[in-house]
């Protein structure tokens, strides 16, 4: 059995649940006159969507069946409380005692206790494996229509046992996209689906399908995204965003583990305006659900011949631009972004067209990011940052808090207020050699002789990218100034 589920991260994102119970509220739905079915293929449908609500694929990403799971030890839930739900309604007037039997029915999964008004799995609950390998991508279903999720239920059932469908659908309008994701069983059925012949139709027009990774793969060539970017894309795509039991337990154990351990003080990071707290493990990281999505404050340009030389980029632009925009870029690329402060006027875009017409002596072009590759690269900027404010961090606490509150290259440091450090760095995880010149205003105090330096170079931390911190601890460069680290 199947359903059409929720996912959707740093941003919810454009898929629905179509079998299992959408909200609490649902539960509160009163019963439709309908007409008494107790035929086979009632039995059948009852028990397939029950045995949904409890599967390892829904059970432990719907929050109000996990909360509905855990709240005896023993994980009776009623079975008035089942019927309720908006996908039984069409079975309530056969009552519960014709539901508990269909119940009883179930083969491995399910479990009616001796009072005929309790229901839950027989075994604990186990993460599922694989479910990106064994999801497929259709697409060509036209508009919505009334019932279209269980006809999408029994169509992709045709090749296999199903887990899970679900509709993509527009941010915003939720508009039904016309395609789909369908989770299956087991690989064999996925194979089917894919290699049919002829191939699989609806309503009598041809389908465009492929495996799920083809179709992540297919849409990170498309945006021209690579590393952290193409990570973050195929991450997105293939996790589950909203509930997630099995990582709330994860976060459990890491945070009973912390305790234990003696207190770190707490970094915080500004990032495009918004106050992120910073996760001190791995290196540093910040919660992708709490960066703040600027939109329209990145463009690309295209066309560079495949160097890059960042005061081309620039220079042109300091007479509009108060801090100048953060460069990913990667070595031998022919295209670069540009990351803004700011949600970027009409004119803004046309100044930066206007002034930088050529870079290397190659004409380029520009363009405005789509939301979704924009939300990636915010997203990678803001790991990036988090992870120089902890190296920062943790550097300034090796060296016994050298050179004052910024370190060796904080205000009492050696070599004044910018410290001992070039204009950025040779490179890192944020876009190759932009680590590196991208340093200055984007980052960190400019040095002073910082013309003088720049073969020396030290990368810095992104755009907003000051840390603080709670409580005591070692001392940190505030949010207003932006710590620099070394390459090493």
């Amino acid at each position: 059995m199947a359903a059409v589920e929720s996912t959707t991260p740093v941003e919810k994102k454009d898929v629905e649940m179509t079998s299992a119970p959408a909200e609490a509220k649902e539960n509160t739905a009163t019963a439709t006159e309908t007409t008494v079915d107790t035929s086979d293929e009632a039995k059948t449908k009852a028990l397939q969507q029950v045995e949904f609500y409890f599967a390892d694929s829904n059970l432990p990403y719907d929050r109000f069946m996990w909360t509905l799971h855990t709240s005896n030890p023993e994980h009776w839930i009623p079975i008035s409380t089942v019927a309720s739900f908006k996908r039984m309604r069409n079975f309530q007037p056969n009552g519960i005692p014709w539901l508990a039997d269909v119940l009883r029915t179930s083969e491995s999964l399910l479990e009616v206790d001796e009072t005929g008004t309790k229901v839950r799995r027989r075994e604990a609950v186990k993460e599922p494996k694989d479910q990106f390998e064994r999801s497929v991508y259709a697409k060509g279903f036209g508009e919505e229509t009334p019932g279209m999720q269980d006809e999408l239920l029994e169509f992709f059932s045709q090749w296999g046992k199903v887990n899970a469908v679900r509709m993509r659908r527009m941010d915003g309008t939720r508009a039904f996209k016309g395609s789909a994701f369908c989770e299956y069983a087991d690989f064999d059925s996925v194979k089917k689906f894919i290699e049919a012949d002829p191939k699989p139709e609806w309503k009598g027009n041809e389908l465009v399908v492929m495996s799920k990774e083809a179709y992540c793969d297919m849409k990170i060539k498309e945006k021209g995204l690579t590393g952290k970017a193409a990570e973050l894309k195929r991450s997105a795509t293939s996790s589950r965003k909203e509930f997630n039991a099995f990582s709330l337990e994860k976060g459990k154990d890491r945070k009973e583990k912390k305790s234990t351990e003696e207190e770190k003080p707490e970094i915080y990071l500004e990032f495009l305006g918004t106050r992120l707290k910073v996760n001190q493990e791995n290196g540093g990281s910040v919660d992708e659900s709490e960066v703040p999505f600027v939109k329209g404050a990145t463009l690309k340009f295209t066309g560079c011949g495949g160097d890059v030389r960042f005061a081309e980029v620039k220079e042109p632009l300091k007479e509009r631009f108060e801090k100048p925009p953060f460069i990913k870029y990667e070595r031998g690329s022919d295209w670069a972004l540009l990351g803004f402060d700011k949600t970027l006027s009409e004119e803004d875009v046309n100044f930066v067209k206007e002034n930088v017409k050529t870079i290397n002596n190659n004409t380029v072009t520009w363009e405005v990011l789509d939301e979704e590759s924009e939300k990636a690269f915010q997203i990678e900027r803001a790991q990036t940052a988090a992870q120089k404010v902890v190296s920062g961090n943790l550097a300034s606490s090796t060296r016994g808090g050298r050179g004052g509150r910024g370190g060796r290259g904080g205000r009492g440091g050696r070599g004044g207020r910018g410290g001992r450090g070039g204009r950025g760095g040779r490179g890192g995880r944020d876009g190759g050699r932009d680590g590196g010149r991208d340093g200055g205003r984007d980052g960190a105090a400019k040095p002073a002789d910082d013309e003088k330096t720049g073969e020396k170079r030290k990368r810095a931390v992104e755009p907003d990218g000051g840390p603080d911190t709670k409580g005591k601890g070692v001392p940190v460069i505030q949010s207003s100034k932006k710590p620099k680290t070394d390459e090493s």
